[in-house]
């Protein structure tokens, strides 16, 4: 435990069971392992929420010891305390909610952002057969918008079969990084016969680009390739959106400046998360308010979330309590 003066910070692991496997083109789990940082002064006390991911070389663990030995007396003095990524963001939203509360205030407010609207967030099918995730988009016929995880041979069955499964529904697909760049076009040109919307990721990050020399009749969104506003030169004329995910970003505090510099050079934004409880989602619903996409689907996926959680009905996320962040 970092003791900073006047305030304290900690830091814990915890597990959630989802309610059923979630499955990408990297692998599958049963659980969803979040790191949850504490900033108290002894009176009020702020949390955040985080989820560190093997991709980016990160794990619980060292996290957990990232937040322990911080020394950051405030939010501006953390962002050049610690490096982007899953700890700084259990931090930062900590930090974010230990202000507003001391402020007597709502985090929103301080954000700058008027007023938090519900958003339509998009519901995630995991990647399995064509039939399966036909009946996965079946089941869930009351939600209005479907993102395919993909990256797997038959990538084009999934896609047709999940339409005709669904024709009213709007699509999605994120291919994590696995597709090959002979299979393209071919893929794309799918996509667009079946009115998919957006492409998310669908080569690996630093070979991704020769988008700048196809034709993309899918809006196309960098993921693996966007982590903070440093990534966005390079992404100039490749993509055509950045999915801005407070993981990624290392918090709200970065996620705010990332989505003003991806507006700024003409970027639509998708806003995302990892799969985790309300409570690393909440920060996230302040930073989509305004976006083209949101996927913030994370609760949805777990068989128990927190309590205070919010609320997500027929798709639709709306602001959290105050007894669960901000």
């Amino acid at each position: 435990m970092a003791d900073n003066g006047k305030l304290r910070i900690d830091a814990a692991a915890e597990d959630w069971r989802l309610a059923q496997a979630f499955v990408i083109s990297r692998g599958a789990k049963t659980e969803a392992r979040v790191i949850v940082a504490h900033i108290s002064d002894g009176e009020v006390c702020g949390r955040g929420e985080a989820v560190p991911y093997a991709r980016y070389g990160e794990d619980v663990e060292a996290s957990l010891n990232l937040i322990k030995s911080c020394h950051a007396r405030s939010r501006e003095e953390l962002q050049s305390a610690m490096p982007a990524g899953a700890a700084r963001n259990a931090l930062d939203c900590a930090f974010w909610d230990f202000e507003a509360k001391r402020a007597g205030v709502a985090v929103s407010e301080l954000a700058g952002v008027p007023e938090v609207r519900p958003v339509e967030t998009a519901y995630t099918l995991s990647l399995d057969s064509p039939s399966a995730m036909a009946e996965q988009a079946r089941r869930v016929a009351h939600l209005n918008i479907l993102k395919l995880k993909l990256g797997a041979d038959g990538d084009a069955e999934r896609m047709r079969a999940v339409r005709d499964a669904r024709p009213d529904a709007r699509m999605i697909i994120d291919a994590n990084e696995g597709w090959a760049v002979d299979a393209l076009s071919g893929l794309m040109a799918v996509a667009a016969d079946v009115g998919v919307e957006l492409i998310e990721q669908p080569l690996p990050a630093g070979r991704d680009n020769v988008l700048s020399q196809v034709q993309r009749p899918v809006a196309v969104c960098a993921d693996e390739s966007a982590l903070t506003s440093s990534d966005l030169g390079r992404l100039v004329g490749c993509y055509d959106a950045v999915n801005i995910k407070l993981d990624k970003a290392g918090g709200l505090t970065e996620a705010l400046t990332m989505r003003d510099a991806a507006r700024a050079k003409r970027f639509k934004i998708m806003v995302g998360s990892m799969v985790a409880t309300s409570l690393a989602v909440a920060p996230a619903l302040i930073l989509a308010q305004g976006a083209d996409w949101v996927d913030l689907d994370g609760p949805l996926l777990l068989a128990e979330d927190r309590p205070h959680g919010l609320a997500i009905r027929d798709g639709w996320v709306t602001p959290a309590s105050p007894d669960l962040w901000g």
